[in-house]
């Protein structure tokens, strides 16, 4: 019966099928990372007391969602994207990439319009909330320009579920294979 089965080749898929199997498993964990993420993000939107733009990554993980202000000392880049007002009608975003007072960069979300083109505008002082990306998003809106939605924390992917059984799809297809291939070897030999 041994003398049938191949050594290296059973290591390897047995490796691969390990590993498989660990991914799905570290998948599943970050399922539930995520998912206590979005909540705390979600409680966060409710906090009303701003905090600093963010200039960190770590920053950034603490700041989203929440409120913060800063100043666009003058726009680098303006441009825009798919957007979506605050009554759901879809139209552009108006971004702008600012210089920012004590050096840095930011995007700010200045608010949306029905047309692509959006106003003209020069800087200044900018509240709002702290969306993905990292983008502020203008509350009030800038340069006339309507509200945009508001980011909310239950529109994050989490996929990580699905990832996982993908893992644990790959480790049984890699199995069946085998097992295929086996039966072939002994069939054939």
């Amino acid at each position: 019966m041994t003398k049938n089965i191949p050594i290296i080749p059973t290591i390897i898929v047995v490796a691969s099928v390990l590993t498989m199997i660990g991914l799905g498993i570290w998948q599943l964990g970050r399922a539930d990372e995520k998912e206590a993420l979005i909540a705390s993000y979600s409680l966060a939107k409710d906090n009303t007391e701003a905090v600093a733009w963010p200039r960190t990554e770590e920053a950034l993980e603490q700041s989203l969602f929440r409120r913060s202000e800063l100043i666009c000392d003058r726009v680098i880049d303006r441009r825009q994207t798919a957007g979506t007002s605050n009554k759901g009608t879809k139209g552009w975003a108006q971004i702008a990439r600012c210089a920012l007072d004590g050096g840095g960069e930011a995007e700010i979300a200045l608010g949306w319009s029905r047309a692509p083109e959006g106003p003209q505008w020069a800087g200044g002082e900018v509240a709002g909330l702290i969306g993905p990306g990292p983008k502020l998003i203008a509350d009030p809106p800038r340069a006339g320009l309507t509200p945009l939605a508001k980011p909310d924390p239950k529109d994050l992917p989490n996929n990580h579920l699905a990832y996982a059984g993908q893992w644990f799809f790959f480790a049984l297809t890699a199995l069946v294979i085998y097992f295929l291939a086996l039966r072939k070897k002994r069939q054939d030999g």
